[in-house]
């Protein structure tokens, strides 16, 4: 029984992962065919936030005090760690999505 489980699993994975290897290697370009615009710099508050890092970037940090500088770097990091937030994706890893087909095909 666990030999014919094992095939089976290694028949579904070896199914799963060819087709996508195959169309990689035959397609030059890819065009995005998502709905919705994942482009955070199109909202206002995005705008005014790029705007600020801009400003940050173009200041002159030579005169600027330690501690100033360390309050700069926090500001920029705050202000990327929000533009993250706003653009909306979701990471997930190779491992995590093999993960949840040998789950589904399990559980199935």
């Amino acid at each position: 029984m666990k030999k014919i489980t094992f095939v089976v699993m290694a028949m579904f994975l070896s199914l799963t992962f060819y087709p996508g290897m195959a169309n990689a290697a035959t397609t030059k370009t890819s065009t995005p065919t998502s709905l919705v615009d994942r482009n955070p710099s199109a909202t206002p508050e995005a705008k005014v936030l790029l705007q600020r890092l801009d400003d940050i970037d173009r200041l002159d940090k030579s005169d600027l005090k330690s501690s100033e500088k360390k309050a700069l770097r926090k500001e920029v990091r705050s202000i990327k760690d929000q533009l993250k937030a706003m653009d909306g994706y979701i990471y997930v890893s190779a491992g995590a999505v093999v993960l949840i087909v040998i789950l589904i095909i399990i559980l199935l």
